[in-house]
């Protein structure tokens, strides 16, 4: 067995080997000479870059690797030549302070820095410029030591100490993901909807091909009049917001006295592959809004919206207006983005080849897989999203903490290609949303800016899928009564983030003339969370307060089944 002393022994022993490597190849004089004066080769770079800026990043790289060398064989006094940026956690451990995985360490860094710094220089128009820095990062992240196991030292030292035990344990998690098709961030024996996730009581109390409706069940002794219809994201399962009682939005909301309503969509099957962007509008938002009205004896309803759930509702307000049914009262945007101007890192997937090619197949359906989505937006962060469990779970042989927010990640759901088809065309593409009547929808030509509905905005700081400068953006669309708040962190984090854990914080700032820097630099930070701004915000908006309901559904909408019902609980093979 290895003890600290045996493994601090083999260190030492492939740092000396490695130095005398190094020795041999920096020493230019004759065996037992001193090593020959290095001036005069650095004198004739510095000439040749003054003139060359190109020739001048060379110089650089050259001169980084070379102190790099003469630190490790001790021939200069060892000063880090390159550190990890802020947030950067792969190379924490102690075990990388050695002085040859240092090395490994420090050369890898000097040499991305170099390979995106020489993408950045490219001759070629910015957007092009722009993606060969992404997908340069993604080969950077991919090709860093610690991914690997003879070049990761805490994985050496792991394996050492366990007699190769965790390498073997690591091997049977890859094959186990490898059936699956995902990768496994959470210890997912730990969860299951309707057990501890997802439990929020109530009833279904519709359903049709699309969407189950789920009705909660008040906790408080009067409610709003008005009630609150919650609309997801079809391409995730609905329980991010109803994730275990101290994290789930429903269960404040219904705290809050809102008589709460939510669509749980269907993840889509094969026969369902012809649906469009029409059937989620016609058959999906407005049939939820109209059963919801029925059921709350209400005129008028308040609409909270989550990610592409709320380019949904979006799209749906101009055909009901068409119709005279004015039956939204408030709605709320969570992390929504309307104008695609500029979405992001995501955007580099997404091309004109690729929408000619689903086009092509358009005519016979077909199902865009939740996992291959899944893949997509962990690759926006692949060092926190997919490199950092490689290397937890199939070198370390080591099972990822429980976490409910990476459980419901990895718990995908399909898409019909022609309605995803039209989403990527007509959002990310031709930016059609702010463009009035570019594009109609059940017949009607969608123009969000005849919009009036008084709206909250919400986004993340940190929002790696809708980063919040253009959700902003927003706010020169819509032409009702606006407030845009700025929360802390990303995408879900900064969305679901409970009052009771009072973490993180959030920016108000009531002047929306300026642009989105400007609107920062007035705002107010406040802290915890922001669920509470949005809950007396949505107050005057939904009507007196009443005794709350005994029942669920009514005469025409019988309970179906208890919520979460079963749409939530199918999970992809």
């Amino acid at each position: 067995m290895f003890n600290n002393k045996s493994m601090d022994e083999f260190f030492q022993q492939l740092t000396e080997t490695n130095q005398k490597l190094l020795q041999s190849w920096v020493n230019l004089s004759q065996p037992g000479e001193p090593a020959a004066d290095l001036a005069p080769m650095q004198q004739m770079m510095t000439g040749l870059t003054q003139s060359n800026p190109f020739l001048a990043q060379h110089s650089d790289f050259y001169k980084q690797q070379l102190d790099l060398w003469l630190g490790l064989i001790g021939a200069k006094e060892k000063a880090p030549v390159a550190v990890p940026e802020k947030g950067d956690r792969r190379f924490n451990a102690p075990e990388w302070e050695q002085p040859l995985f240092d090395y490994i360490k420090q050369n890898y860094l000097v040499t991305s820095r170099w390979l995106l710094q020489m993408v950045e220089q490219a001759h070629t128009d910015d957007a092009a410029r722009e993606k060969m820095s992404f997908f340069t990062r993604q080969y950077v992240d991919a090709m860093s030591p610690a991914n690997f196991a003879f070049t990761n030292p805490e994985v050496m030292k792991l394996a050492l100490e366990s007699k190769g035990e965790s390498l073997q344990e690591g091997m049977k998690k890859l094959m186990a993901d490898m059936q699956k098709g995902t990768i496994t961030m959470t210890d997912e024996s730990q969860f299951e909807v309707g057990k501890n996730l997802g439990i929020s009581p109530g009833q279904v109390v519709f359903e049709n091909e699309l969407f189950q409706l789920l009705q909660y069940t008040p906790s408080t002794a009067k409610v709003y009049s008005r009630p609150l219809l919650i609309v997801p994201p079809c391409v995730n399962k609905y329980y991010i917001m109803d994730l275990q009682p101290d994290n789930s939005l429903v269960a404040y909301a219904v705290s809050q006295g809102f008589k709460t309503f939510l669509v749980s969509w269907k993840s889509v099957t094969p026969e369902m592959g012809h649906l469009e962007w029409d059937d989620y509008v016609e058959n999906g938002v407005i049939t939820a809004c109209d059963v919801v009205r029925q059921i709350g004896k209400a005129e008028k309803i308040n609409v909270l919206s989550f990610c592409i759930g709320g380019e949904l509702v979006s799209t749906a307000m101009p055909v009901m207006q068409a119709r005279g049914l004015d039956w939204i009262e408030s709605v709320t945007l969570m992390t929504v983005m309307i104008d695609h101007t500029e979405p992001g890192d995501i955007k580099h997937f997404i091309d004109w080849n690729l929408i000619r090619k689903r086009e092509a197949l358009l005519s016979e359906g077909g199902v865009i897989g939740g996992k291959e989505l899944s893949r997509t937006f962990s690759a926006l962060r692949s060092n926190d999203l997919i490199w950092n469990y490689v290397v937890n779970n199939y070198l370390k042989g080591k099972t990822p903490a429980p976490f409910d927010l990476l459980y419901w990640n990895n718990d995908s759901a399909n898409l019909a290609l022609p309605m995803h088809t039209f989403f990527l065309r007509n959002m990310y593409l031709e930016n059609n949303l702010i463009k009035p009547n570019s594009f109609s929808l059940c017949g009607v030509p969608i123009d969000l800016t005849t919009i009036t509905t008084p709206t909250y905005i919400f986004a993340a700081r940190e929002d790696h899928i809708v980063p919040w400068q253009s959700a902003y953006l927003s706010t020169r669309i819509f032409k009702g009564p606006l407030r845009y708040v700025l929360g802390a962190s990303g995408h879900i984090a900064g969305a679901i983030n409970p009052v009771k854990a009072n973490k993180r914080n959030y920016w108000v700032n009531e002047d929306l003339s300026g642009d989105s820097e400007a609107w920062l630099n007035g705002a107010e930070s406040r802290p915890g969370s922001w669920w509470q701004d949005w809950s007396q915000w949505l107050i005057p908006f939904s009507g007196e307060q009443i005794a709350a309901p005994k029942t669920h559904g009514n005469a025409a909408f019988k309970p179906i089944e208890p919520a979460p019902g079963r749409y939530v609980k199918e999970r992809l093979d």
